[in-house]
């Protein structure tokens, strides 16, 4: 049947071409955006205002002698009017022969008000602006599974309201953290996303190959280590949003290529960070409390801390004076798969990961095992302990931060230690960077940073239930 619809189609073009006339001609006439005829009703319909609007054919309705036809623009959709004593009989031959619904066009006509009290635009012209061959889904089948609202997001957003503003609160959403942090004068600046070197967080990367040079490279995992040596440079307060891209699992938290803020503050400590993120996100909850009604979960007057061992003791009733094998016992239970080299501070934090999901209000955790933090400060006083923290709300880590560590010495002693562990075979143990050991030794002022997963922080406020209804083209297993 589709493949009928399409070949009625593809006839139709071919005719239209046969008549010299352009199906997909490059200018619109077009005006006025069709919300814009709303606003102005009344004075454009008092003085029939000649307009010129544009759209998708949504509904096509013949009722006598005259055809109903409803457009939609991005924003609002409006009722057409061709009437044959407007037009002319070849006018309305024309339409009746070559427009299908999905077709886009230009409408010139004035503004009126039907008997049923419905705005509506007479037209006196129109002009065919691109011939659609597929007919949309809802002409034939619609979507034929969840799957595909993610692989073909054009019909997706066509279909679904509510997924065209969800994307389009994502996008304020965004705006609205430039506006912020711009004006507390933080700087926005760019880092390489191909890099000789990835750094920043411990994941494993994507490889891939520069021909002009001979060499392979790495897209970024984090830009941490570029932003960090910006704050060697002499910058103090900046910030990057930007696609990072890690070679992990896909699951209702993970993509592998995603948005992330980082944000780097001179002379700043983990406790500046700390209130600057809550800050930010009661102004992203007050700014957008009509659009958003589950971003008010970031309202709530006082976000708890927590001790990351205190957690996991109320949730495991382990502690890290446990040896190892209570640990791997306790994440066999659960069911996590562990690598034979795992320290006992990763497995503990696998554990964490699966236990989170417990956390529903903001909640800061901090005070992370130093030996899982190998960019960050140790917490003074207790140096097992990392000056570090995590933002989790509804169970998803939204943000990390910490007091970052400018100790060129230590730093490249934890490198070096991350590089044992990736030899046993930990694939997302940190790489030895010298050029940014090179860097801290030239000297770093005591900085906080933070990173801000984006599109988890979209997926709280426009309450989704997975990342794939925040990403706009999320990754998907080819089909056979």
């Amino acid at each position: 049947m589709l493949d009928d619809l399409i070949k009625e189609r593809l006839k139709k073009l071919k005719k239209l071409q046969d008549k010299n006339i352009n199906p997909y001609p490059e200018k619109s006439e077009r005006q006025f955006p069709i919300d814009s005829a709303f606003t102005n009703f009344s004075s454009w319909a008092k003085n029939r205002k000649k307009i010129i609007l544009a759209g998708r054919i949504w509904a096509i309705r013949r009722h006598g002698g005259a055809i109903f036809v409803d457009i939609r623009d991005e924003k609002a959709k409006i009722q057409l009017l061709l009437k044959r004593d407007e037009l002319g009989e070849e006018k309305m031959k024309f339409f009746e022969d070559f427009f299908d619904l999905g077709d886009f066009l230009d409408a010139q006509g004035v503004l009126f008000k039907t008997k049923k009290g419905e705005k509506t635009l007479l037209v006196q012209d129109f002009r065919l602006l691109a011939k659609s061959l597929r007919p949309l889904p809802d002409a034939w089948y619609g979507l034929e599974d969840a799957e595909e609202r993610f692989r073909r997001r054009y019909l997706d957003l066509l279909e679904n309201e509510t997924v065209k503003r969800r994307f389009i609160l994502r996008g304020k959403i965004i705006s609205a953290i430039r506006e912020f942090l711009n004006d507390q004068e933080y700087l926005e600046v760019e880092t390489p996303i191909l890099q000789p070197l990835y750094g920043g967080a411990n994941a494993n990367p994507f490889t891939t190959h520069l021909d002009a040079l001979k060499t392979n490279l790495y897209l970024r995992i984090a830009p941490e280590l570029y932003l960090k040596r910006l704050i060697v440079g002499g910058l103090e307060n900046i910030y990057e949003i930007g696609k990072c891209f890690r070679n992990e699992g896909i699951d209702r938290e993970h993509n592998p290529e995603f948005t992330i803020l980082e944000l780097y503050s001179a002379y700043k400590t983990r406790e500046d960070a700390i209130k600057l993120v809550e800050e930010l996100f009661k102004f992203l909850a007050k700014k957008f409390q009509k659009e958003s009604p589950s971003g008010k979960i970031f309202l709530n007057k006082t976000w708890e801390n927590i001790g990351y061992e205190d957690f996991l003791k109320k949730e495991t009733g382990l502690t890290f004076q446990d040896k190892k094998d209570k640990w791997q016992e306790k994440a066999r239970e659960m069911k996590i798969g562990l690598n034979e080299g795992d320290s006992k501070e990763k497995i503990a934090e696998a554990v964490f990961k699966k236990l989170r999901n417990r956390i529903k209000e903001p909640t800061f955790i901090i005070d992370h095992p130093i030996a899982i933090s190998p960019l960050a400060k140790r917490k003074e006083g207790e140096p097992d302990k990392a000056a570090r923290f995590q933002l989790i709300v509804s169970g998803l880590e939204i943000v990390n931060g910490f007091s970052e560590l400018n100790d060129p010495i230590d730093q490249k002693k934890r490198f070096e230690d991350e590089a044992a562990m990736r030899k046993k075979g930990d694939l997302e143990a940190h790489p030895l960077d010298m050029n940014y050991i090179e860097a801290l030794e030239y000297g770093m002022p005591p900085t906080a940073g933070l990173g801000i997963g984006i599109d988890r922080l979209v997926a709280i406020f426009t309450d989704a239930p997975s990342l794939k209804e925040v990403i706009l083209f999320p990754f998907m297993k080819p089909k056979p």
